[in-house]
């Protein structure tokens, strides 16, 4: 069932004030249903610069459902709060099949990664019907699995500019899923926390030494589930680093409207 998205109350100032977790900036946001090939709909939630065409667009898929993963997990969220407004970087985020969030929830039952892929290529044709460009891939853990069996494949694979993967377990995606990104010569930035708990750095750049393109980049610190302020920023950083093809240090302040996200 569609929800209805936040409707956050802005305050102005002058004066810069800090951007801490609950901190949403600036954004045109709207709530959006998506409908797959295979008839479900799907609740989300696209947030876009205000007033400007954004210079990128992440498709965002969210940790594992039967986990407590959701698109409202706090990596996605703060990403939708901040990177519209910090980065002019446009974030959709879903619920794919059987998964409820505060948004609510998406038709279906979850299938364990297979069905999920019409979820997929349900998010990325909307986005190319909305005319939007630079578009990339986002995965966490689970969402990093459907990035990796489904994204250089078509339909996805001719639309998207390659993906950013956070904390990639390797548990449903084969080495064939990896040499299909391979041969597909897609770009693929991999986030390994140093303290992950399925796939550390060492494995990772073996395991995804079959895809000569990918960079596998550890994260001191930091645990599968990315907690605490340091280690989101971390990542939002390097996600637009890498959708903006140059180096990105977010502010950590911001003077104008904000609001403070429950």
């Amino acid at each position: 069932m569609m929800s209805a998205a936040p409707a956050y109350q802005f305050s102005d100032s002058s004066e810069p004030s800090e951007i801490r977790a609950g901190t949403v900036l600036p954004a045109e946001r709207r709530a959006l249903e998506l409908t797959t090939s295979d008839g479900l709909t799907l609740v989300g939630e696209f947030a876009a610069p205000e007033n400007r065409e954004p210079a990128a667009t992440l498709v965002t898929l969210h940790p594992l459902p039967t986990a407590g993963g959701f698109m409202d997990s706090h990596v996605y969220r703060k990403a939708s709060f901040r990177l519209p407004a910090l980065a002019d970087i446009a974030v959709l985020r879903f619920n794919t099949r059987g998964t409820c969030s505060p948004h609510g929830c998406s038709d279906g039952e979850f299938d364990g990664g297979n069905l999920e892929r019409h979820d997929l290529e349900a998010a990325v044709r909307w986005v190319v019907e909305q005319g939007l460009k630079n578009v990339w891939l986002v995965g966490w853990s689970f969402g990093t699995e459907l990035c990796l069996k489904y994204g250089a494949r078509e339909p996805v694979a001719e639309f998207i500019e390659g993906a950013v993967l956070l904390s990639p377990p390797l548990h449903r995606a084969s080495d064939a899923d990896l040499d299909s990104w391979a041969q597909a010569e897609l770009p693929l930035h991999v986030l390994v926390p140093e303290h992950d708990d399925y796939l550390q750095p060492p494995e990772a750049a073996e395991r995804f030494a079959r895809v000569p393109q990918a960079r596998v980049v550890g994260v001191d610190g930091a645990k599968h589930l990315w907690v605490g302020e340091k280690y989101v920023s971390r990542a939002l950083e390097e996600i637009a680093g890498v959708v903006l093809g140059r180096a990105v240090e977010l502010p950590t302040e911001w003077t104008g409207p904000t609001a403070r996200a429950e």
